[in-house]
């Protein structure tokens, strides 16, 4: 999100290609694995040990009282275990090095390209290229590209070219606008309204379950009930969705409020800050500063990725003390620069008050700062 809302801040075409694999964990090479292992430095026993672990295996399907023969495993990683996705990321890791042009994200078998550029049609020559390069690759690893679910989107401020085609193999490769990302709903434009909607909807969905209940569940059941239903939507990634337009957020908190008088089993025009208070709960709006401070106190003590982590540069040099430590402000031109945690959560950790960042220190983020962050992004709402 930070390297494109950067290219659109420039003025740039950034062109991102969601690549699916078919059957990708069904589909990984023994001997090739194990190569790719033994590179790594997984020698002598260990290695042995994981090729007993995926040999060997049989399998037979059984329908009542019939049942087929026995077949040999002969590819694929077991699905539902702890070794599975971590074996399938090592025999994935080497395609980011296919490629020198295109930046490569991958998260178990989600792999994501894109490239940025100021000529679309230029872009689109390169980026075709790198693809098929991909292609190659997958071709060699005994993998395949499923065209049909590969989908690719042009990210950019400034007019874009609706005949645009890609092509994969002969193939053309769907243009949409928007996509579902390893959970979020990602446009090409980075409002956020396509996710704000998805997260709407299913709010909504579930407050009808809590109102049927509401009559028969006590209030501690409803809590764990919200806690289950309605607050892992609202928390999922929203330190990047969040950061937006509060005209667009608005119709969540309304959402939030109602399904808090249903817990409280209040009256539908009852006021909601006490029923926060009782709770232990932070409204929308508190709950996004609070999970963006989460994020910033990970920057501040080096607890993110390498490729995330080097997106702050704290201010100063030498020895700081607790509490003391601010970051460097980024320039910006648009709002989706705007919305980054790279700028968003910089702003807001620089205005928390040293006291504030001394307790989220020294208390790990333990659950009682969220009364402290919570006031005081409150006190700096008041003050702006």
């Amino acid at each position: 999100m930070d390297d494109i809302t950067s290219a659109m801040d420039e003025k740039k075409y950034t062109m991102g290609i969601f690549i699916d694999l078919k059957k990708a964990f069904d589909t990984i090479n023994h001997e090739l694995l194990m190569d790719k292992l033994e590179k790594y430095g997984i020698r002598g026993i260990v290695l042995k040990w994981i090729r007993s672990y995926l040999t060997q295996r049989r399998q037979f399907v059984k329908l009542g009282e019939y049942q087929s023969s026995e077949l040999d495993i002969v590819c694929g990683v077991p699905q539902g275990s702890v070794l599975g996705p971590k074996l399938f990321i090592l025999y994935i890791n080497d395609i980011c090095k296919v490629s020198d042009l295109v930046k490569v994200v991958l998260f178990a078998d989600d792999t994501t390209i894109w490239a940025s550029g100021e000529n679309l049609q230029q872009l689109s020559g390169r980026v075709s290229q790198e693809l098929e390069k991909i292609k190659k690759w997958c071709d060699s690893n005994i993998l395949s590209l499923n065209l049909d679910k590969t989908k690719f989107m042009v990210f950019g401020n400034r007019r874009l070219d609706n005949e645009l085609q890609l092509k994969s193999g002969g193939a053309n490769i769907e243009r949409v606008h928007e996509i579902k990302f390893l959970g979020v709903i990602v446009d090409d434009k980075f409002s956020w309204k396509s996710h704000i909607r998805y997260v709407q909807h299913k709010i909504a969905k579930n407050i009808s379950i809590l109102a049927r209940v509401r009559y028969i569940l006590d209030g501690k059941a409803l809590r764990i009930l919200y806690s289950s239903l309605i607050l892992p939507y609202l928390e999922y990634g929203v330190e990047n969705w969040g950061n937006t337009y509060k005209s667009s957020l608005q119709p969540l908190y309304i959402l939030q409020k109602r399904a808090i008088r249903i817990v409280h089993k209040m009256g539908y025009r009852d006021h909601t800050n006490g029923a926060f208070i009782q709770s232990k709960l932070l409204n929308f709006f508190d709950l996004v500063g609070y999970k963006t401070a989460v994020f910033m106190y990970k920057a501040r003590n080096n607890l993110l990725p390498g490729g995330i982590k080097k997106l702050f540069h704290k201010k100063g040099r030498g020895i700081q003390f607790k509490g003391s430590v601010k970051f460097k402000n980024s320039c910006y031109t648009y709002n989706q620069k705007k919305f980054c945690i790279s700028i968003s959560g910089v702003k807001l950790w620089n205005s928390l008050s040293v006291d504030i960042k001394i307790v989220i220190e020294l208390t790990s983020l333990n659950i009682n700062i969220k009364v402290c962050v919570n006031q005081d992004i409150c006190k700096n709402r008041l003050n702006d």
